[in-house]
């Protein structure tokens, strides 16, 4: 049995990477603006698969959340700002100077690539060290059955707070260099569009009837995707992203300023900060009963000594603290840049595309 189930991964694994390979010659030699957008999107999904039949389960799900789903809306609204098709390229320096880049990139890579470990050694030290440390003790320390919640969410909380500072950063950096966006949006006269509702019941009625169903759904996802990230792939940071992406697909198909009037942009940004605030304050709350930053076992006070049993409440209250400030965080800096991106112009009829 195992012999035949080796060579079928390996077929899989050799499948998904060609898939990658004429998907990446495809995005290299089109035009389209569009079409490249769309073609990223699906690499993502094949990355996701390819990471998913590497029992990298988490990593697959981050993939398919932000490189399908938040990156792939990102693009569409930023594509509002530049031409539908790329110029051609005029000049030998600039036709052959990025691949010259990339391909010394990618020798520098492969070289520095010699002296890790090999693939799925059991010696090496991911395997050896800590790892082994947390595949042993998080089930009594933590008591999550997700071990990688466990090391993202308690062992290396303190890392993931600042990831979020970093998240709500680059969300301060697109304000700063672009602007909020509905100021632009306000200012432009919408190509006489004051009856956008009006003209939006008659023009891709089954997409708009058919997304008022799925969009509840992908919502209510997003909350499933942070509150049983403790026992299966998820959590805080792929149900923000989640959570974002439904605001913005309702934007592309009812339009931004529809959109702008569900979540108004003063949410997105005071959720973007709001949600930093809870997670430091989770830290501060175990700080203030004895404890240390984010030590979890403080959250309802000095810890008694009594075994928690099979779940260490205080543990998973801490850890679903922290998640609660990384969803608010990370959907609200998405729709924030989202709008930044999509309201620096009007609206656009389907035949101006």
């Amino acid at each position: 049995m195992e012999e035949q189930f080796v060579p079928s991964v390996l077929i899989a694994n050799i499948a998904l990477m060609s898939m990658l390979g004429v998907i990446t010659i495809a995005i290299i030699r089109m035009t389209s603006l569009f079409g490249i957008v769309m073609l990223s999107g699906v690499y993502s999904l094949v990355s996701a698969a390819w990471f998913q039949a590497m029992d990298a389960v988490d990593v697959s799900f981050t993939e398919a959340a932000v490189g399908a789903g938040i990156s792939t809306a990102l693009y569409l609204g930023a594509m509002l700002l530049t031409v539908r098709k790329a110029k051609p390229t005029k000049g030998i320096l600039k036709r052959w100077a990025p691949l010259l880049v990339v391909i010394g990139t990618g020798s520098a890579l492969l070289y520095a690539s010699v002296d890790l470990p090999a693939f799925g050694s059991l010696d090496s030290p991911v395997n050896t060290g800590v790892g082994m440390q947390y595949m042993e003790v998080s089930p009594k320390e933590v008591g999550t059955p997700n071990v990688v919640t466990a090391v993202l969410a308690s062992y290396r909380g303190f890392d993931t707070f600042g990831e979020t500072v970093v998240v709500f950063i680059a969300g301060v950096a697109v304000i700063l260099l672009i602007g909020f966006g509905e100021r632009a949006l306000a200012a432009s006269n919408w190509r006489g569009r004051e009856d956008d509702d009006a003209q939006g019941d008659d023009s891709h009625l089954i997409l708009r009837v058919v997304s008022k169903l799925l969009i509840p759904l992908i919502v209510l996802y997003a909350f499933y995707v942070h509150f049983h990230g403790e026992y299966s792939p998820g959590g805080g940071f792929q149900a923000g992203v989640i959570f974002a992406v439904a605001i913005m697909l309702y934007s592309l198909i009812f339009g931004l300023k529809a959109a702008m009037t569900a979540f108004p942009p003063v949410w997105a940004r005071v959720g973007a900060a709001m949600g930093v605030a809870i997670y430091g304050l989770v830290g501060v709350i175990c700080m203030l009963n004895g404890g240390r930053f984010l030590d979890y076992d403080y959250i309802f006070g000095p810890p008694s000594g009594e075994a928690h049993g099979h779940h260490n409440w205080p543990q998973i209250t801490g850890i679903i603290g922290v998640e609660v400030g990384v969803v608010v965080a990370v959907a609200c800096v998405m729709i924030t840049a989202f709008y930044a991106f999509a309201g620096r112009t009007p609206e656009i009829r389907d035949e101006d595309w």
